[in-house]
């Protein structure tokens, strides 16, 4: 199986959307569906379940993408470790983050690579769906996430920057034309559940599950499982939903309107880590951070 063609498999089995995971890789949908079709005929068995609404893998599609992970992660590491030997670094420090707002936090890790030129630093994405399974799993070192996080295994160290939240409608909305509102109105709209249960205490933390008043959000659906999902059902008007303020200038969209909430509290994010795999390029960034303070954006 060519390299190619397991990252490809890989993706999918992550993502279980034939586009996504096209737009992800930067190739056609034609040639995900391509390389999938001919692993399958190469192995002799489905690999992943196809309907015109939803893709599942298959059992020897699991026991596939467990076998392959750790094989692909061992070659991404390795050729990350001698690229930056090559570079004269001697480890490099890899970040997730959750919010899309890399681009704000580039005070910090400007200042970690000048203060520490012998360590690389490595920025990606995480999802919020199964959020510290990179961490666990040994794919990142520390990740960007919303607080509290209150995981027995994990350290929580300081916080990056605080936000405060929208709500997201269409710009045909009922209440599109209003300046702010009140999370009062998730009580009566509702908002999108997430494809996979979150861990109550930090879901709630994000998308409170009761109105300042007591009434309760409902999860109208359960079919949030990244971003984009999130902006389709929104745009489409199925749904409407909260998110950091931080969307309002990395997403500008015209099928969605941002309208502030102006009694929640403001969204504190901060860096995690594994507490047993703690190192020092770890202390170091937590370190940049403290130094630097954390804006309010």
């Amino acid at each position: 199986m060519e390299l190619r063609d397991i990252e490809i498999f890989l993706t999918l089995a992550k993502e279980l959307h034939f586009g996504r995971t096209a737009d992800r890789l930067h190739v056609s949908p034609a040639r995900v569906s391509q390389a999938i079709k001919k692993q399958e005929r190469r192995i002799g068995a489905e690999l992943f379940e196809r309907t015109s609404r939803t893709v599942r893998m298959t059992p020897i599609g699991e026991q596939l993408r467990d076998d392959l992970l750790p094989v692909y992660q061992g070659l991404q590491e390795g050729m990350e470790r001698a690229r930056m030997a090559a570079q004269g670094k001697v480890d490099v420090l890899r970040v997730g983050m959750i919010p899309s707002n890399a681009h704000d936090l580039r005070p910090f890790w400007d200042a970690f690579r000048s203060r520490h030129p012998q360590w690389g630093l490595q920025i990606r994405h995480n999802p919020f769906i199964n959020p510290f399974d990179p961490l666990r799993s040994g794919q990142i070192d520390a990740l960007v996430s919303w607080l509290p996080v209150e995981e027995p295994d994990l350290s929580v160290g300081p916080v990056l920057f605080t936000e405060s939240r929208v709500v997201l409608v269409t710009p045909d909305h009922d209440l599109a034309d209003r300046a702010s509102v009140s999370l009062e109105v998730l009580g009566d709209f509702g908002v999108i559940g997430s494809a996979l249960p979150l861990p109550e205490y930090w879901e709630d933390a994000f998308t409170p599950f009761h109105t300042p008043s007591s009434r309760p959000i409902e999860r109208r659906s359960r079919i949030g499982a990244n971003l984009d999902d999130i902006f389709t059902n929104v745009g489409t008007g199925e749904a409407v939903h909260a998110l950091g303020s931080h969307v309002t200038r990395y997403h500008a969209r015209p099928d969605i309107t941002y309208l502030p909430v102006h009694d929640a509290t403001p969204l504190r994010w901060g860096l995690v880590w594994r507490s047993d795999t703690e190192t020092e390029p770890i202390r170091a960034l937590a370190g940049v951070i403290r130094d630097l303070g954390a804006p309010t954006l």
